[in-house]
């Protein structure tokens, strides 16, 4: 049952066709849309994929209602048949689930909560959430999916600075660690956290306290691949916490739940990988990569 509009929030009709650059429909179509016989939104959708590829258009709406999305996220991480990612390039969390590895999934409410071993992933999905992709509809294998969030409605703090954000209430996984660190990326798509115990790590990100990601690096690097604390990574989406060995770039990266933090991609400033630029109206919440 297709009842969702294909608006992606570009809305601006190319004049030789008269479709719309974002969605793919007509003026005619976007103007009596809520209207239409449920049969014939469905036979608008079919034949948009094909209008955006005439339009040379990237980004597409997935034809999901908010449940679909709820049991898209469900079954992709039961099965463990791809990777969801949060965060920004060069600093993000992939919630992988391991070979062979107890995947336990709970809804509460809007809230998608998935545990898996060294990882866990909290996702809200209410009626403000798209599911896009840049992918082209005759693809062979599953398509990479961008959950966007209404960016009205995306309220992500923001931190320039490593701040000291105190008890974290939110957790996720149990551990010991009482103190959630914002390590100050700047970008209202996503922040990166550490929890961390008493000890080198959290006298370090103390001492670390208002200097700029840059200029912490150097005094709180050490301590915490030493340490390798919960990671805390979060978008308008939610949230993945991650357990386990920091990787190094010489100890390469187990499987299972990970994160990444790299200053010289961070510094492009890119919340999404080139080619995948979200429109205006949203921000990124989570990607699905399938394992093809």
């Amino acid at each position: 049952m297709t009842i969702t509009s294909p608006c992606t929030g570009i809305c601006k009709l190319d004049e030789p066709t008269g479709w719309c650059l974002g969605c793919g429909r007509s003026g005619d179509e976007i103007a009596v849309w809520r209207g239409l016989p449920e049969d014939v939104r469905d036979d608008v959708w079919a034949k948009i994929p094909d209008r955006l590829g005439q339009l040379g258009a990237s980004c597409r709406r997935l034809p999901w209602a908010t449940k679909d999305i709820r049991d898209f996220v469900i079954q992709t991480c039961k099965t463990a048949r791809g990777t969801w990612t949060m965060g920004v390039v060069g600093a993000l969390a992939e919630f992988e689930v391991p070979e062979n590895a107890d995947v336990k999934v709970d809804t509460q409410g809007d809230a998608v909560v998935v545990h898996t071993k060294n990882g866990a992933m909290r996702v809200v999905i209410n009626d403000d959430i798209r599911a896009l992709t840049f992918d082209p509809p005759n693809m062979i294998s599953e398509p990479r999916v961008v959950l966007a969030v209404k960016r009205a409605r995306g309220c992500l703090p923001v931190s320039h600075s490593v701040s000291d954000l105190g008890e974290d209430v939110g957790a996720l996984m149990a551990d010991a660690a009482m103190r959630l660190f914002d390590l100050g990326l700047g970008l209202k798509e996503g922040r990166f956290c550490v929890r961390v115990a008493d000890g080198p790590a959290q006298m370090s990100l103390d001492r670390a306290a208002g200097l700029p990601l840059a200029d912490a690096l150097p005094q709180i690097g050490a301590p915490l691949l030493a340490e390798s604390p919960t990671r805390v990574v979060e978008s308008a989406l939610g949230r993945m916490e991650v357990q386990g060995r920091i990787p190094t770039g010489t100890g390469g990266t187990e499987p299972g739940p990970h994160t990444h933090l790299l200053p010289d991609l961070l510094a492009t400033g890119r919340a999404l990988p080139v080619g995948m630029d979200l429109p205006r109206a949203y921000l990124p919440g989570a990607v699905y990569y399938p394992k093809s």
